[in-house]
């Protein structure tokens, strides 16, 4: 079982989550990458672009925070942060 669980923060508080389980007998990236894009799609965002500080915090912690750098679009919140709850 895999889960990912995705939250908008405003102000030091959580707007919005979601967490999205994936069962399928994919790769973790893919896992990661298919789960950021339907929360995306729930959420009415823009995926987000991978900048190299998401990449490295994201492979050390399993976990990463978007900023308004990594949005093509303005966002009204202050970032979109991912974690890996579960993981087999």
């Amino acid at each position: 079982m895999f889960k990912l669980w995705i939250k908008e923060i405003k102000n030091n508080h959580l707007v919005k989550d979601i967490t999205i389980t994936d069962d399928r007998n994919e790769t973790r990236t893919h896992k990661v990458l298919s789960s950021l894009e339907k929360a995306c799609e729930k959420f009415d965002l823009s995926v987000p672009i991978w900048l190299d500080k998401n990449i490295s915090e994201f492979k050390s912690v399993s976990k990463t925070r978007f900023s308004k750098d990594s949005f093509i679009e303005s966002i009204d919140f202050d970032y979109l942060e991912i974690m890996i709850i579960e993981e087999d």
